[in-house]
């Protein structure tokens, strides 16, 4: 286990001090220094087990955050050329210079139009790096993106930022169909989260909040699921055959449903409060393309649904085959305790979506 590990403890550190100083700068410098420390300290965390498929997306991933840093600087350079200033959140900047710097943070996050290298990297990492790519390793850049879009609010660059989340959404509707690898149907998720993240982005901080732990708390449930079960492919899930197989297949379902916002899992409520801010603060229209992309999610999860159900019941109901046995990497007794607890979590979305409901009508 990576906790077992010397260094572990120390890159992850490392990994988590970058974000923070990135989040808590003023000045251009310092949070291009903060993204390069969480980019230096998570690398290594990337190769660890040393296979070479991890090394692979490591030097990927390298390439495409190094690429991000550079145009991060070049942007933070010619804002400075403007007004002689590291200052961040100005109110006149140089255009060409706020285009690189926004595009630096789409690079980072994955997003629309640089969304290709997401899926190629994370098809090879172990469940905590995906789960560390997945949520951390966006914090720092989308809370950027808010910041920068409500201090240079150019209607310009606005429109473009709403075009660009819808697309995100979008692809990651697209890429996820037809998709086998678990991991892949995560990096095409995590794309089209990364459009619901910019739209609240630009609506308002407080959903954007909302929606970051939301879709954090849902992704650990998720990726804890897999840990227990160390599976790769759904295919694999239908063709186990354990004394809990039955309970990790509903876990699993349950939990993607509510990653894909369906009423009334917890993930509808990040998609309701998105919504709901929208409706307030900017046109409800602008909503439509994000919706398509989440409803594509939903059609995929509700196949893959079916195909484990009837491929587990298939080899339920076959006589004479040894069927594979699923791992687990965890004792029992902590499955046992952790599986209820993810489906408490993801049930209470229901009672947090009146709760919500509620509230916003007390106001009005």
């Amino acid at each position: 286990m990576l906790s077992m590990m010397p260094f572990g403890f120390l890159f992850s550190f490392v990994t988590f001090f970058g974000s923070i100083l990135s989040l808590s700068s003023i000045h251009w410098l310092s949070i291009w220094v903060g993204l390069e420390i969480n980019m230096m300290g998570f690398i290594p965390l990337l190769i660890y087990r040393g296979l070479t498929l991890e090394t692979e997306s490591s030097i990927k991933y390298f390439i495409m955050q190094a690429l991000g840093s550079s145009m991060l600087m070049f942007g933070s350079l010619l804002s400075f050329n403007l007004s002689l200033s590291w200052e961040a959140w100005q109110y006149q900047a140089n255009l060409l210079g706020l285009t690189l710097i926004i595009l630096s943070l789409f690079l980072k996050l994955g997003a629309f139009p640089f969304h290709f290298w997401l899926p190629e990297v994370m098809m090879n990492l172990s469940w905590l790096n995906c789960l560390i790519l997945a949520t951390w390793q966006k914090l720092a850049p989308v809370f950027l993106l808010t910041a920068m879009t409500q201090s240079w609010g150019s209607q310009t660059i606005i429109s473009t930022l709403f075009i660009m989340a819808g697309l995100s959404s979008l692809i990651g509707g697209l890429g996820g169909i037809n998709q086998t690898q678990i991991r892949t149907l995560l990096a095409y998720s995590s794309i089209g989260h990364v459009g619901w993240m910019t739209f609240c982005a630009i609506t308002s901080e407080s959903a954007l909040k909302i929606y970051f732990a939301i879709y954090a708390l849902i992704s650990i449930c998720l990726f804890a699921n897999l840990w227990i079960s160390d599976t790769k492919s759904f295919r694999h899930i239908g063709t186990t055959k354990t004394e809990g197989t039955k309970v990790n297949q509903m876990t699993l379902i349950f939990i993607l449903l509510s990653l894909g916002g369906m009423p009334p899992l917890l993930g509808f409520a990040a998609k309701w409060t998105a919504i709901s801010f929208s409706c307030i603060i900017s046109s409800p229209a602008l909503v439509f393309p994000l919706l398509l992309g989440s409803l594509m999610s939903l059609f995929y999860y509700l196949t893959l649904l079916f195909s484990m159900t009837f491929s587990s019941s298939l080899t339920l109901t076959s006589s004479g085959q040894n069927l594979p046995q699923a791992p687990t990497n965890l004792p029992s007794s902590f499955a046992s305790l952790i599986t209820p607890a993810i489906l408490t979590i993801n049930f209470a979305g229901a009672f947090l979506v009146l709760a919500m409901i509620s509230t916003s009508a007390d106001f009005m």
